[in-house]
Order: C-alpha cells, then sequence, then structure tokens
C-alpha cells in the first residue's frame, strides 16, 4: 500500500537540501543534493510509518498540499532558520515493500565460537541463526 504526505524541501547554501514533514510531528532529514534529499526523504517516512504501524499508532492525515506554504511553515516552526530557495512536494512510498528490502532483510554474519560448541550443537541439530536471532532479541529489546 502506497503512503503519501507532502514535504517540504529547503534548499541550503552549499546545495544541499534539508525536508520537513509538516504532518508528521515535525519529521527531518537531509540529503546532500535534491536527489539525495528525497532517496532520504522516502526513506524517513518509510521509516516513521513503519514504525508507526509496529506501534499500532494511528497515522494522521495528509494534508492537502496547496495548504502548506514552505515559507509560512519555516517561519512558525523555525524561525531562526533563513529561508531561501524552497517547494512542497509529495513524497510516496510503498513502505510494506520498502521494509521488506530495508528493515526486514536478513544481513549475513561470521561468527566464532569454540569448536566443543559446535560439535555439540551441531549433533543436536541446532539452528544457529534461530539461536542468534532469539539471544540477540533477548538482550536488545
Amino acid at each position: 500500500m502506497v503512503t503519501v504526505y507532502p514535504a517540504c524541501f529547503y534548499k541550503e547554501d552549499d546545495g544541499s537540501y534539508s525536508v520537513t514533514f509538516p504532518d508528521l510531528n515535525y519529521l527531518s532529514t537531509w540529503g546532500n543534493d535534491l536527489k539525495d534529499a528525497m532517496n532520504m526523504a522516502i526513506d524517513c517516512l518509510a521509516g516513521y510509518v513503519y514504525s508507526e504501524w509496529e506501534d499500532k499508532n494511528p497515522l494522521p492525515e495528509p494534508s492537502d498540499i496547496s495548504s502548506i506554504d514552505p515559507v509560512e511553515y519555516s517561519k512558525t516552526n523555525f524561525p531562526e532558520l533563513e529561508i531561501g530557495e524552497c517547494f512542497v512536494t509529495y513524497v510516496s512510498v510503498d513502505v510494506e515493500e520498502y521494509a521488506k528490502n530495508h528493515f526486514e532483510k536478513s544481513v549475513k554474519k561470521t561468527l566464532t565460537i569454540p569448536y566443543w560448541l559446535n560439535k555439540l550443537a551441531m549433533k543436536k541439530n541446532i539452528n544457529f541463526s534461530k539461536v542468534l536471532k532469539e539471544a540477540l532479541m533477548e538482550k536488545l529489546l
């Protein structure tokens, strides 16, 4: 399912871009250039929405793009910042698909264990990946 929210893009003096999502609690990101900023905005939006889904929090309705003035938004919420070139555009992402490729993707890890422990685990048909995953989740969550 595609998720779409408006985002304000602000060009910085060095050519980089700051990006803010007005509907999502000042959710912000940054990119080296416009292309990088858009990729970072997609990643940022996907991560935020995925996290809200995981926590079973409702998402706000996206604002109509025509109702957002990026200059006014910046002056109201970030009065200390200078405003240069800026614009509002929609950022969209298929969060479920993005999560499969970025958040839920497995990574290969190589580790070393004592020979005797390996031998005993192999004898008992232990799934090393499963045990490591369970142990890490117990330790970290």
